[in-house]
């Protein structure tokens, strides 16, 4: 599944081949699906938008102590769309949430080390999740907070996390399409 999807979005979004290229690669690796490879493995992200398109939940996650999308581990799961939407389910206690079926965006970025988890790689698939009924959110264990942000604030602050504000300026440029 996660082969026709990166296949999909280096279609529609050429500039990503060696993202793409790098993505593909890692899937031929064995227990790629898996927290329990040490160099690295795949998670599941939602870019978690309001009902009206205009603002996304974002996590103050707990452990990496930052501003980002909701999202978390494979687990062995290899339908990363399926783990996008539990995980933005579970973060956010919303119910009534929606994917979309193909990637909004890809991300490899580094965790550092923490107690006896060794730094490694994240290879993050993130889909576009909708909420589409009432906003108010539980904060989880895995947060410190969380907080509808708008979009467009997102893609203008350079303080931002920078696969962020790719996100907000990738949403902004789809809205002004449709």
């Amino acid at each position: 599944m996660l082969r026709e999807q990166l296949e999909q979005y280096v279609a529609a979004m050429a500039d990503q081949a060696a993202v793409v290229g790098q993505f593909r690669a890692f899937l031929e690796e064995p227990d790629s699906f898996q927290r329990s490879r040490p160099d690295g493995h795949f998670t599941g992200a939602a870019w978690l938008v309001s009902a009206d398109g205009q603002r996304v939940l974002l996590t103050h996650h707990r452990k990496l102590d930052r501003w980002l999308q909701l999202g978390g581990h494979a687990d062995g799961d290899e339908d990363l769309r399926r783990v996008a939407l539990r995980e933005a389910e579970e973060e956010s206690g919303l119910n009534g949430l929606v994917v979309e079926p193909e990637i909004f965006d890809l991300d490899r970025h580094w965790i550092p080390e923490r107690g006896e988890v060794s730094g490694h790689w994240h290879y993050d698939v993130r889909f576009v999740v909708r909420a589409t009924g009432d906003e108010r959110y539980v904060v989880s264990e895995e947060s410190h907070d969380l907080a509808w942000r708008d979009i467009r604030s997102i893609a203008e602050d350079i303080d931002a996390d920078e696969s962020l504000r790719r996100m907000a300026g990738r949403w902004l440029d789809r809205q002004r399409r449709e």
